[in-house]
């Protein structure tokens, strides 16, 4: 459980202790004494207040509004592999897109989404979904970006096995809980999890601290 989560629930422990408190007794005086109870209703509220929008519960629903898509990349006749469609190679991308792609129909393993910043660490893509939402020939992941203003990112696409997505879902759930996303070493990353393409991808505003 992640520390704005405690904050949260914290809060409406709080919120609620100052509810109770303040029925009354047989004997007309309240359970709890106002000068706790009032300040602690307060401090509650304001917890509450500070857990819910700095976590995902409220981010989440605030972000996807921002969601871009980047060039796209025209693909004709059949797909025999799995490709990136959007963004494209040396494209300038806002600091949260879509990024998106075709696979072959007979294609079975999971699609990861990893970007490599310029501090050589790896960071797996998700949504509420972990691995890259695919239908019908056609994946896309949620993904974000975090540095300056012109920062340059690789956009890797994986393949990944059961045991290696596995991997890759603990890992951004382990990050997420503690609230710190160290990236992955590349010699962290799984044997299960083949590299499929490459692209150069820019930052088109400055994105550090937006997420």
């Amino acid at each position: 459980m992640s520390t704005k989560i405690i904050i949260l629930v914290i809060g409406v422990l709080l919120a609620l202790i100052a509810i109770l408190g303040s029925k009354k007794t047989n004997s007309g005086k309240n359970i709890l004494n106002t000068k706790i109870g009032i300040p602690m209703g307060i401090i509650g509220v304001l917890m509450m207040i500070y857990g819910s929008y700095s976590s995902d519960l409220v981010n989440y629903n605030t972000q996807t509004e921002q969601i871009s898509i980047g060039k796209k990349l025209n693909i004709s006749g059949p797909v025999n592999s799995v490709k990136v469609v959007s963004p494209i190679d040396k494209d300038s991308v806002d600091c949260r897109i879509l990024t998106m792609g075709v696979y072959p129909e007979s294609h079975k393993k999971d699609i990861w989404v990893m970007i490599r910043p310029t501090d050589d660490r790896y960071y797996p893509q998700s949504d509420h979904t972990n691995t890259s939402y695919k239908r019908d020939g056609q994946w896309q992941v949620v993904t974000r970006f975090g540095g300056d203003k012109g920062e340059v990112y690789d956009l890797i696409i994986y393949e990944a096995d059961s045991t290696a997505s596995s991997f890759f879902s603990s890992t951004i759930a382990k990050w997420k809980d503690a609230d710190d996303y160290p990236g992955l070493k590349l010699e962290e990353i799984p044997a299960g999890a083949k590299e499929v393409e490459r692209l150069e991808i820019y930052s088109r505003k400055n994105c550090r601290g937006v997420f």
